[in-house]
């Protein structure tokens, strides 16, 4: 018989026994979903911030060790959606959820909730809890409450206190991913964390730095649209990126821009200042504010900005 070819010389082998597969992490808003995904890839990948619903598309971030790839797929919170919007993150949500290998539910362990769907999901798959913000318990014991709550739900499930934030109580859960996870060659090269392109990242960190500069509703109201990205490589020379912030309505409209725009332009040096640090490089940042009407309850708004 034919032998098969050798691999490139340095090429990932998996050894015998190697897994892969998607694990969703889901969960209501707020809950560290985002900073989970950062921890677990030890890498800013997922923007993150104090306000609920940041996450609005699905974040990719891909962990390859020697045991596995482990395929993490983040995810908008889950919620009763009111509005076009909404209801397109949820339908990312359940497909995210269906498609799987594994859940990755996160929860607060001091406020312990058990969103819909995730105990039929349990029937089908394996769900790891993780009972987040651990940290902030007086005692460890202190989880024991809201680990009997949720096991009423999913008694199937295996729990584990953590701190996305701290980095702490990671090993074991990563340790139960790669358990759970089928065995099967890896999806990507080893040395890649992502399949979203940079310009969706670039728009992600614009839309954080919206969302850490002004309140309210406008953060809520605002989309990113990347127009040019250009990467010009040469000694000296700086990415030029012109990205259009959509707005509800004349009134966010005067918000982002502020008195003589200055709004704006703190806006534009925060976006830069994150885009360069994820970048590795400099780049020129150009933000225009356009008026996109009702854009969150308009179908054919939302399609435009690949809803």
């Amino acid at each position: 018989m034919p032998q098969e070819p050798a691999p490139p010389a340095g090429a990932f082998v998996p050894p015998p026994g190697f897994r892969s597969g998607y694990a969703a992490i889901c969960g209501y808003p707020n809950v560290g979903k985002s900073t989970l995904l950062n921890a677990l890839l030890n890498q800013r990948l997922a923007i993150a911030t104090p306000k609920p619903q940041t996450t609005r598309r699905r974040t990719l971030g891909i962990l390859t060790t020697q045991a596995a790839q482990m395929i993490f797929v983040d995810t908008p919170g889950i919620l009763d959606p009111r509005y076009g919007l909404q209801e397109s993150m949820m339908v990312q949500v359940r497909q995210t959820m269906r498609e799987a290998d594994l859940l990755v539910y996160v929860t607060d362990v001091r406020r312990p909730r058990l969103a819909p769907g995730v105990a039929a999901a349990a029937q089908e798959k394996g769900v790891l809890v993780a009972l987040n913000k651990a940290d902030l318990l007086r005692r460890p014991e202190e989880c024991l409450p809201a680990i009997e709550q949720l096991r009423q739900g999913v008694p199937q499930a295996e729990f584990f206190a953590i701190s996305a934030l701290r980095g702490r109580g990671l090993e074991p859960l990563l340790a139960a991913i790669t358990a759970h996870l089928p065995p099967g060659p890896p999806y990507y090269p080893p040395e890649q964390v992502t399949e979203h392109p940079e310009r969706f990242f670039v728009g992600e960190l614009i839309r954080e730095a919206v969302f850490a500069q002004f309140w309210e509703e406008v953060p809520y109201g605002t989309e990113v649209a990347i127009d040019e990205f250009r990467e010009r490589g040469g000694a000296g020379q700086k990415d030029w990126i012109a990205a259009t912030v959509f707005v509800e309505n004349e009134s966010q409209k005067g918000i982002l821009i502020g008195k003589q725009g200055a709004a704006i332009k703190r806006l534009g040096e925060a976006a830069r200042v994150a885009i360069e640090e994820f970048l590795l490089r400099p780049v020129f940042l150009e933000l225009h504010v356009r008026v996109l009407p009702n854009w969150r309850r308009d179908p054919r708004a939302l399609r435009r900005l690949g809803y």
